[in-house]
């Protein structure tokens, strides 16, 4: 296959190209979400855990996960990684129930856990300086790739096959993923041998789950529902434990002293600034295309599009601005075009053509372009070849449970300011309480009544919550910008540890 710097970029493809299945199965599940209702007779509880199964699971084991691979070999971890996700894959093609398909689901959150670390817990390895930079850039793009081919290609094979094409489509992923792995890929693991961290697994994995679980449950209940202050203290408590517990171990699951690391600790918190901000806009402009614009899943899915367009030139430009700027400014300036991108959204209305929506979702790329990929990588440049594993999981494992937030605090926004602005004067409860469940189920009760005032309330009260969604988002942004421009290292010292390593 060539030199060993050839194989190393073939090595990252065949690691980009299994992650596009991650990226994909975060996004065609909620296409086939209606399919699955009538074809299963799901109810939509059950619905509910088709992903909260993954994600919890997720949320449970990246941290095991660094830390297995570090310990027993990364290679070995990404090919066992790869055959449980396929096998998941295969039982959610062929589950005839509701029950089974949650069981699969768990095994696809399994795969995927060991999966999302380990490919990026290689680039501290194989790739140094400048070389890890761009090659954290093609890991970023294929990662956020899947989200809008997701719809995409949900839509075109649920509208050509049965549902459980949305699954059968990861097996040549993973297939080419299990080949190249296999031939390409040294085997690569930590030279210190330690103890496992028992204690620090269980409580890390339990606590993480319990605040993912609250968070979600705080999406459908409500934060003041007291189920949901109960698990989150709880799961707050337990992390506590956890990070005691890490201070005095002898041999802690996490290397605590990475956080004296500026450039670890502030690019771990921006990256999960930036997903906390990025998860919320992907929450709500789907269901404004959806919702307000009619689109359907495939149309929605293309015309996210020019999102990826952004972030694929934000992160051409980054690549060159890093080299005059340094990539603390650079950070900065990704993170106020994303707080532009955002702000502009803000002024969408009920009259905004779809030009105005791919303007500022392109500009908003742009920003992500910029700011994630430097974050990481500001964080993965004090990560050794030995530490790389569990140190990418604590990365990976502050995005998600950012992003999962992300997501409750700002689906929460949209919601309240939805039904403060409904109008439904003379309509009875029973109709009220359904138009008040989300803008997809008032739209589809509006047209079923042929009551246009009410379609124009709905939909112009879903606009008010995204637009003030939209405004917080932003405001998040500026400061991820101003954090950057405050605390983060102009120069990455660990750059150097890693070429040691």
């Amino acid at each position: 296959m060539g030199t060993k710097e050839t194989k190393k970029w073939w090595i990252l493809g065949a690691l980009s190209f299994a992650l596009l299945a991650v990226g994909l199965d975060m996004t065609v599940l909620n296409v086939a979400l209606p399919t699955l209702a009538t074809s299963l007779n799901a109810s939509t509880s059950q619905l509910q855990w088709f992903a909260d199964s993954y994600n919890l699971v997720l949320a449970a084991l990246l941290l095991p996960a660094g830390m297995l691979g570090d310990r027993y070999g990364r290679k070995k971890m990404l090919l066992i990684a790869l055959l449980v996700f396929g096998a998941g894959s295969i039982g959610c093609a062929n589950s005839d129930s509701p029950e089974m398909l949650i069981s699969m689901r768990v095994f696809l959150g399994l795969g995927a856990a060991f999966l999302l670390p380990l490919s990026i817990s290689v680039l501290p390895v194989f790739f140094h300086g400048e070389e890890r930079s761009r090659a954290m850039m093609i890991w970023a793009i294929t990662n956020m790739l899947g989200i809008p081919l997701g719809p995409i290609v949900g839509g075109w094979l649920l509208k050509h096959f049965e549902w459980g094409s949305v699954f059968w489509i990861n097996i040549p992923f993973v297939v080419i993923g299990l080949v190249a792995i296999s031939f390409l890929m040294p085997e690569n693991s930590s030279k210190i041998s330690s103890k496992i961290d028992y204690l620090g697994i269980f409580t890390s994995s339990i606590g993480l789950t319990m605040v993912t679980y609250a968070v979600i449950r705080a999406g459908e209940k409500g934060w003041s529902d007291a189920s949901v202050i109960i698990l989150l203290i709880v799961g707050v408590v337990i992390l506590g434990i956890f990070t005691i517990w890490q201070r005095y171990t002898k041999h802690p699951l996490i290397d605590l002293s990475l956080f004296r690391s500026a450039s670890f600790t502030w690019g771990s918190i921006l990256a999960t600034l930036v997903s906390f901000a990025m998860f919320g806009l992907l929450f709500a402009i789907p269901q404004f295309f959806q919702a307000v614009k009619g689109y359907d899943t495939f149309g929605t899915g293309l015309r996210l599009l020019p999102m990826i367009a952004g972030l694929m030139v934000g992160a051409k430009i980054s690549d060159q601005l890093s080299k005059r700027i340094g990539s603390k400014n650079n950070v900065a300036i990704g993170f106020l075009v994303l707080a532009i991108g955002l702000g502009i959204g803000a002024w969408t209305d009920l009259e905004s053509g779809y030009w105005f929506a791919a303007l500022w979702i392109t500009i908003s790329g742009i920003g992500l372009g910029l700011s994630l990929p430097n974050s990481m990588d500001a964080a993965l440049a004090e990560l050794s070849a030995e530490r790389s594993g569990i140190g990418s999981a604590l990365i990976m494992a502050l995005r998600q449970v950012g992003g999962t937030i992300g997501v409750a605090i700002l689906g929460t926004v949209i919601n309240s300011s939805y039904r403060h602005h409904l109008n439904m004067k003379g309509l009875p409860s029973t109709v009220t309480e359904k138009v008040e469940q989300s803008v997809s189920a008032g739209v589809v009760i509006a047209k079923q009544l042929k009551f246009n005032r009410l379609l124009d309330s709905v939909q112009k009260a879903f606009i008010h919550g995204m637009d003030m969604m939209l405004i917080g988002c932003s405001g998040i942004a500026i400061i991820g910008c101003l954090l950057a421009f405050l605390f983060l290292p102009h120069k990455q010292h660990g750059a150097k540890k890693a070429n040691k390593a």
